[in-house]
Parts: C-alpha cells; structure tokens; sequence
C-alpha cells in the first residue's frame, strides 16, 4: 500500500520561510506527478503548487514567486518551498501523488497524505 507523509508544518512570523516534505513510500512503480494543496477553515481544499516526473511545474497565483515546488524522484519525496509567508497562507497543507503501483502499473491512482498544519501570525 502506498502512503504519503508529510512533515515541516509549523508556527512561523509573518515574512518568514518554512520548508515543507513529503515522502511517498509502498509498492511504487512510478510517479507521474505530485502536487501540494492547502484548506483553510471554512475553505474548500485549493491547488497551491503541482509538478510532474518530468519537472514542470504549475502554482496558484497567490503564491506564484514566492513558494517553490520540487521533487526528488530518487527518494519519492516533493517539497514546498514557501517565502515570504503571509497570514492568509495558514492552512493544512495536504500532499497528492498521481502514482502507478507495482500491482497496476496501467493504471495511475491519487494518493493523499494526512495533511501538516502551516501557521503563519502576523
């Protein structure tokens, strides 16, 4: 079974920076894309950043220049890089890989993490 696990939430100051990881770990045959999604009370899950196998790379206009998406195929593992942090950037973030499993190879599947929590005080 697949699983993602997220890690690097935590409290940070208005203006600061805070690096987020997750690890995907199973029975993976590959990884065709990975994303990072955020919710915030009251909001409904919204797309933050995503990037594929090959290295392209899409963000949501609110954080466009100052997050950073990028993967390690080697280590199954996405990270978001996140600067100049803003009070309305506190939410749960949440990992999402598109995967193919070593079981159904043909077929790829959304894999979802359990979320990290990202509070940002002004």
């Amino acid at each position: 079974q697949v699983q993602l696990v997220e890690s690097g939430g935590g409290l940070v100051q208005a203006g600061g920076s805070l690096r987020l990881s997750c690890a995907a770990s199973g029975s993976i045959f590959s990884i065709d894309g990975m994303a990072w999604y955020r919710q915030a009370p009251g909001k409904q899950r919204e797309l933050v950043a995503a990037i594929t196998s090959g290295g392209t790379t899409n963000y949501a206009d609110s954080v466009k220049g100052r997050f950073t998406i990028s993967m390690n195929n080697a280590k199954n593992t996405v990270y978001l890089q996140m600067n100049s942090l803003k009070p309305e950037d506190t939410a749960v973030y949440y990992c999402n890989g598109g995967l193919r499993t070593t079981a159904i190879m043909h077929l790829v599947r959304d894999y979802w993490g359990q979320g990290t929590q990202v509070t940002v005080s002004s």
